[in-house]
């Protein structure tokens, strides 16, 4: 990709992210983010190769899950409102909800094999 998109190393990041459950388009935005101060949806479509209506679901579950923080940008004239999005926590605290949310599926999957076990008996 461009030198302003994804990189090689952000693309395997993103693979890693959407092996955890999450979408690609959830994924490959919050790596963009995470590169970034603060951005535009508009940059992130230009960035990420998604399609703004992409972007916009994909911000709406970020920010459900509090990842994501947006602000209103003033601007001059008519037209649609611009928001300005960055992290609302440091990418390594991410990683580790991830990593929570992650651990509590293995244990799922051990106390459902040992009840099977148990069942099969």
């Amino acid at each position: 990709m461009t030198e302003k998109g994804l990189t090689k190393k952000d693309e395997v990041l993103v693979e890693l992210l959407m092996r955890t459950g999450l979408s690609k388009n959830m994924a490959k935005t919050l790596v963009y983010l995470r590169k970034k101060e603060e951005t535009t949806s508009v940059e992130i479509e230009s960035a990420t190769s998604l399609r703004q209506p992409e972007v916009s679901i994909a911000m709406q579950e970020l920010r459900r899950r509090k990842w994501v923080a947006k602000r209103d940008i003033k601007k001059e004239g008519k037209g649609r409102p611009v928001h300005s999005n960055k992290l609302a926590i440091p990418f390594e605290k991410i990683i580790e909800m991830i990593e929570a949310e992650e651990r509590k599926k293995i244990e799922m999957i051990d106390i459902n094999v040992k009840q099977l076990k148990e069942q099969a008996k």
